[in-house]
This record gives structure tokens, sequence and C-alpha cells, in this order.
């Protein structure tokens, strides 16, 4: 089951087990069964300290990870390799006896979490995202005895997650009821079950030099070196990491040939970590404003943070289509990242809005895996780079219609089509379908703003050269900017500017 590079790798891994483990496996005659025991073969081949035995789980084929006569509580159900590879070899090492990588803060939480919480996430293979969430909770679920979790391979599993209505990956649940879909990080998780700060926790903190509002690259750049400075830094995240997290690939990050996106975001954690900067991760601002030469932060709990000069680096996020429809039936048909739920719409027919880059490397990689892609662009013409457009022009499952705006996404309980009318003609056409993918670039995330600080006709927020606003004292970094291209390596020299800008400032005020 395992190549040989892999195997050289986790034979390095397999050393540092501390304890015996029991692979208790639960097998049937189907080809994923097969499949799942010689993993599991190997497995137990690679190490003295693991043993495996027949057992009866609520679901076949699955295998739980457990100390010697102890229920851990972590299951796989399916087979976990591709992404997922990494979160079995983890949960080897933890059941093991090997201590997480979290802080001590985070692991007495979660001991201290009382009752039962049995969790299930749904996954496909490729999903990137999914490993962050099966990954927490298996830790919580070797933490504290009151907590189980199952992986569930969508694929292998494909008529339950029907029956439990999901297509968008990955799908937490917790005890028996959909909790959260989407990437999320531990403490995101334990937000959804645990109460968080209190307001007055917030409001009671020192007053900052610098104060920045977003955890994405432009974010972590600017607390960075604005920490460097020796003054005081703190940074607000509503998810750390930002718009990262939920980036695939990244080829074109200089000096680094070739990553993902959440060990992007990881490692821009631990940097910022290597600072006196105060981290204030879930926490989403609603309000700014400058009193007597003092920015006063709300956050959505109520708290207020007071800051002599602040950098907003709040991103973008997925453009909406803003047609009947979209809002009603996301995660039930509408999507946004064909990586993570492409595999949902296995031998389906899926349409995918967008005739840029993002849209037509979609339709390329969901020519894979479903049955037809549609590809509506409203644009007389794709944007995306011609040799983007002669692949999936090469496709025989990909039809591409150009001047074609959406009016509506159809459905019942899911999408059951698509309804877009021809600009040139004004005929109105339906696509029957069970799947749309949105692809249609950013918008930056400034509503909360109100209109004292400059924004052009998108709502970026306007800078100089400094990355200053029109409000002294305020600044502004990475996509929520009128930059004029949106990269990684752009919004942190942004941020970096945008750290400077403000230590400039504050000497001279």
């Amino acid at each position: 089951m395992l190549e040989a590079d892999i195997k050289a790798q986790l034979n390095q891994y397999l050393e540092l087990l501390e304890s015996d483990i029991v692979l208790k496996v639960s097998a049937g005659s189907d080809k994923v069964s097969k499949d799942m025991l010689a993993l599991v073969e190997e497995l137990a081949s690679m190490s003295s300290k693991i043993t495996f035995e027949e057992a009866q789980l609520s679901r076949t084929p699955s295998f739980s990870v457990n100390r010697v006569g102890e229920d851990t509580g972590v299951t796989f159900a399916g087979i976990p390799l591709g992404h997922e590879f990494t979160s079995l070899v983890l949960a080897l090492l933890q059941v093991s006896g090997r201590a997480p990588k979290v802080d001590q803060s985070v692991i007495d939480q979660v001991k201290n979490i009382k009752g039962e919480y049995h969790f299930e996430t749904y996954v496909s293979l490729s999903c990137h995202n999914c490993p962050d969430v099966v990954q927490a909770v298996n830790m919580m679920s070797v933490l504290n005895p009151g907590i189980t979790h199952t992986m569930i391979d969508g694929a292998a599993f494909k008529e339950e997650a029907e029956s439990k209505n999901v297509m968008a990956v990955p799908s937490l649940h917790l005890n028996g009821e959909f909790l959260s879909g989407g990437r999320m990080t531990l403490e995101e998780i334990l937000d959804k079950i645990v109460e968080g700060p209190s307001a007055e926790e917030f409001s009671n903190k020192d007053p900052y030099d610098v104060l920045v509002v977003g955890g994405g690259p432009a974010g972590a750049s600017s607390a960075i070196y604005a920490a460097r400075k020796g003054i005081r830094t703190g940074i607000v995240a509503e998810r750390f990491g930002g718009q990262v997290l939920d980036t695939m690939s990244i080829e074109n990050f200089i000096s680094v040939s070739s990553t993902e996106g959440p060990k992007l975001a990881a490692s821009l954690e631990e940097h910022v970590k290597d600072y006196d900067i105060d981290v204030m991760n879930l926490q989403r601002a609603s309000r700014l404003e400058k009193n007597d030469g003092m920015f006063d932060l709300e956050l959505d709990n109520g708290g207020v943070l007071k800051s002599k000069s602040v950098i907003i680096s709040t991103g973008a996020r997925w453009r909406q289509v803003g047609v009947p429809g979209e809002a009603e039936f996301k995660n039930k048909g509408v999507a946004y990242c064909p990586h993570c739920d492409g595999p949902l719409f296995e031998g389906k027919d899926v349409a995918v809005i967008g005739g840029g880059n993002s849209g037509i490397e979609a339709a390329i990689d969901l020519a894979g895996i479903v049955k037809h892609v549609t590809v509506l662009e409203f644009a007389s013409e794709l944007k995306a780079d011609q040799v983007l457009q002669d692949r999936a022009n090469s496709l025989p499952n990909v039809t591409i219609h150009t001047n074609a705006q959406t009016t509506e996404i159809t459905g019942d309980a899911n999408v059951n089509g698509i309804t877009y009318v021809d600009r040139e003609t004004g005929q109105e056409n339906h696509v029957k379908l069970e799947g749309v993918f949105v692809q249609i670039g950013l918008v930056p995330n400034t509503e909360w703003l109100d209109d004292s600080i400059e924004r052009n006709q998108i709502g970026e927020i306007v800078v100089d050269k400094h990355n200053a606003t029109n409000v002294p004292g305020l600044f502004a970094a990475g996509d929520v900017t009128d930059v004029p291209n949106n990269q990684i390596i752009i919004s942190m020299g942004t941020g970096a500017n945008a750290a400077l800008g403000a230590f400039d400032y504050l000497i001279r005020n």
C-alpha cells in the first residue's frame, strides 16, 4: 500500500512511538476492506510496537487506534491515505504517548471538557483542508476520555455521506448532528463547544503601540516587523492564516519551490510566536474609531482594544455571484473549493462560474472526476492563461460558454440546475446539474469600516507608498488594499512596509 519513499519516511516516525498500540480492524470482503487490511498489516510489520486484531466496529471497513487494554476513541473509516496519511501518522504517535505540539493552555482546556462528545468528520482524501479538522479532533480524543472521533472517507461511505447530505468537506458532526463545515483549527472547534474569553478580558488590556487587524501573510508580516522595533504589538485575527489556509499549491513564493497553504500558515504562526506579540485569534473586528489620537477597535463580543496606531490587513474572501439559490444551496451543491469538494461530485454534472485562471483550473481538475463540466464566463472571452484554455478546450467533457450571465441556481433540497442568459442573443438557458463551483475572484473585507476611511469603487482601502490611509495613524496592507496585484509575497511586503510606516508615525507623534 505504501511507496518506498513514503515507507522510508514512515520508518523514522515509527521509531518515535513511546508505547505499544493496538489497531482494531473491522474488515469485510470488499476491495476497500482488503486494501485497508493490507495497510494495517504493513504498519504492523514496520514496528514491533504495533499489533492488530479483528473487531466489530460500527462501520466496515474501519480501524481504531488504541493503547493496549484501552479504547482511545480514534477511528478511521476508510483508508487514511492521500492528505489524511499525516493524520494517521500523528494518531499513531499521539496514542502511543507522544505529546501533541500545541500550547499547554490548549491541552489543559481540552482535558477539562466535561461530558460525552462523539465527533465524526466526513472527508475526501484529496481535500487539503480536511486533515486540520481530523488531526484536531483526534488530538482531543487522545487527551480526553469523554471525546471520540471517527474520520469517514466520503468516497468509501458514499451512501452514508449522501444520507447525511454531505456535499462539502470537511463536514464535522457532533453527537449525530452537523456542527460545522470547512477548515477549522483546534481552537476554532473548541470555541464552538466551550465558552471563549469575555469582553472584559480584552477591554482590560493595556493600549498597544501597533494593533494589527487580520492574521494572513500581510498581518503576520506587519506584526513581526512592528515587534522587532521593540514596541507593544497586538494582532487580532478572525482566523490566523487567512485565505492562505484555503490555498492548495503555492509555487510562486520566492525561495520555496513548492508548499501548501496550511503549511505556510503554520510557519507564519510559529514565526509570530517567536516575538512578544499578543495574538488574539478567533476574534472578529466590528468597528474602528479614532478618539483623541487613540484608536478604539471593538470586537464582535463587545470587547474594546486601544492602540496608538492600527494596521488593517483583513484580506479578501471569495466573491459570490449574488444570484437566487447561491446562499440557499451553499454546501448543498454550491461550493468554492474544487480540490476539497470535487470528489463528492464523482460521476455527476457540475458547472464552474468564472473563466479566469482559477475557474479554468477548476474545470480541468473537475473534468477528471465528474461526468461533465459546464463553464460559464460573463465576458465575451476567457481571461485564463492560453495554456489553460487550450487544455480545457481539449477535454471532451468540458463545455465553455462565454457571454453567459448566471441568473439563478435552482434546486429543491440540493442543487439541481443553473440558469444563465446568453448576453448576445438574450436567450435564457437552463442546465441540469448537481453542483456549482464559484470561481470569480475576491472581494475585500472592508464592510465593517465606516466612511471616514477612503476606499475605491470595489471597496479596497486606498493607501500611499507608506501603506498609510487617509486617516493619520491608520495603515493597511495586503489584499484589502488597492495594490494592483493580490499575491502572497506582495502582501508580506506591504505588511512590512505598513509596520515601518506605523513606527515612523509613532516616533513623530
